[in-house]
């Protein structure tokens, strides 16, 4: 569990100031009077190459030595509101967020990282009624389950103020497509700013592996897209994340942006919001997302490290996932409805090389299948051709078989086709003048890194000319 170990001596100030200040905190800690240790004072040493400095901390299997009480706090989490505690991983799109949020309304908090600690890992499945939902934050002592910006605001009383800046444009959505927007406009000497609900990156930012993308035989999705958000910082865009828009209006020349926590005004709006995960809609499955069913293995994959799981899809999406879990799944079962798969032939040569995947072709999902714990179990199938039925067991199920459109917030002031995709013309122009739409949420655009950066490019275009 949470473990903070003291080492100090009764007559040391600092170590009664430190000791002070961990108990009018109520955090838990245990003293080793280096006097009375040898060992302890040999460990001192140690860590502080052969000095011997008091106090000396161990948080967490980190090392602090002599901290003041800012530092504590903010090792701690300890604010005015309460203490904060951020159950999470740096993998996880979520709980990069969170952080972001916390960090840039300078809320100090202590973090967790469930991949480095088996007891966090427990803890935040205890919390969540055996689920591994993170972020799991805790505001002293009471969980929050992945909560959003604004009820972390309203949490911990958090003053939001009213933006009152014009912006030359808006770009709602930061994945490939907005933040090449971004990079575009910035260098036409137009001040953008992204809205991204929740991290940057995307889609492509849940990719373990891209090999498709000019001038790089492999980078891995997080890394391309830290590149692109640097970039676009560099040239000056400003770049909010957790902003969820949830209307846009227009008065005159002028659009006003509301999210859930305040309101941003431009001279143009670029819909970049891509795209979500399809569901199967069988028995069971809202049941049990988080449960055992994921839609993202880079994400929720090393929750199954050297235990076996169950793909189901047979596009580029589904062989690309289920090649980077077999890397440390004990095996990799494949599902897929027809006989053959969709994905490219690369993928598919591939998977006859790899040793622990096997494949269901041909059979339809029908049903998914919990234990006493409510936790999946195993996928129960139909073969297509002899309509008999069969179970296949498994720890987990990632689950890959398309996409829908992240539209249904703008239906009232964008065109969109009877898929949901936003409508465009010319220079990725919508219905509405001075609004434009880029990335997979708009009809006809290929849902690829490379196709979503030039989209990027074509709206800037766009927004150029309308400008000017």
């Amino acid at each position: 569990m949470n473990r903070t170990i003291l080492y100090g001596a009764d007559w040391c100030p600092d170590c009664r100031r430190a000791k002070s200040y961990l108990k009018e905190n109520n955090i838990s800690y245990d003293f080793i009077d280096v006097d009375l240790d040898k060992d302890a004072t040999a460990k001192v040493e140690q860590i502080n190459n052969g000095k011997r400095i008091i106090p000396t901390l161990i948080i967490n299997d980190k090392t602090y030595t002599n901290p003041d009480n800012k530092e504590l706090a903010a090792v701690f989490g300890i604010n005015e509101a309460g203490q904060v505690q951020l159950y999470g991983a740096d993998w996880c799109p979520d709980c990069r967020r969170a952080k972001n949020f916390l960090r840039d309304n300078k809320i100090n908090f202590e973090f967790i990282d469930v991949d480095e600690h088996a007891w966090a890992t427990n803890k935040v499945e205890q919390i969540n009624n055996g689920k591994r939902i993170i972020p799991t934050i805790l505001i002293d002592g009471k969980p929050y389950t992945n909560p959003n910006n604004a009820e972390l605001t309203a949490l911990l009383s958090i003053n939001v103020e009213k933006e009152q800046k014009i912006y030359d444009t808006i770009i709602i959505g930061g994945g490939a497509a907005g933040l090449t927007t971004s990079i575009y406009a910035q260098r036409d000497r137009f001040d953008s700013l992204i809205l991204e609900k929740k991290n940057i990156g995307g889609n492509a930012f849940l990719t373990e592996k891209i090999e498709n993308y000019p001038g790089f035989t492999s980078i891995s999705g997080p890394k391309l897209m830290d590149k692109m958000e640097e970039q676009a910082k560099t040239y000056g865009a400003k770049i909010k994340t957790g902003e969820e828009v949830v209307d846009i209006t227009k008065e005159g020349d002028l659009f006003t942006i509301q999210t859930k926590t305040s309101s941003f005004f431009g001279k143009t709006v670029v819909l970049s919001t891509g795209s979500t995960y399809r569901k199967l809609g069988i028995p069971n499955e809202n049941e049990l997302i988080g449960s055992g069913i994921h839609f993202c293995a880079t994400c929720d994959g090393a929750f199954y490290r050297d235990k076996d799981v169950v793909v189901i899809g047979g596009g580029n999406s589904a062989l690309e996932e289920g090649i980077f879990l077999s890397g440390f799944c004990k095996t990799v079962q494949i599902v897929n409805n027809t006989a053959a798969f969709t994905a490219s032939e690369t993928y598919i040569e591939k998977l006859s090389t790899i040793d622990n995947i096997t494949t269901h072709m041909d059979k339809t999902s029908v049903e998914f299948l919990a234990n006493e714990r409510g936790l999946f179990d195993g996928l129960k199938v139909r073969d297509n051709n002899t309509n008999q039925g069969e179970i296949i067991k498994g720890d987990g199920v990632f689950i890959f078989i398309g996409l829908i459109p992240n539209t249904k917030s703008f239906q009232n002031i964008v065109e969109l086709n009877d898929r949901g995709f936003i409508k465009t013309t010319g220079l990725a122009e919508t219905s509405t003048k001075g609004i434009f739409a880029a990335g997979d949420c708009r009809e006809g655009a290929i849902a690829q890194v490379a196709a979503a950066t030039g989209e990027g490019v074509l709206v800037s275009y766009g927004i150029r000319n309308f400008l000017k």
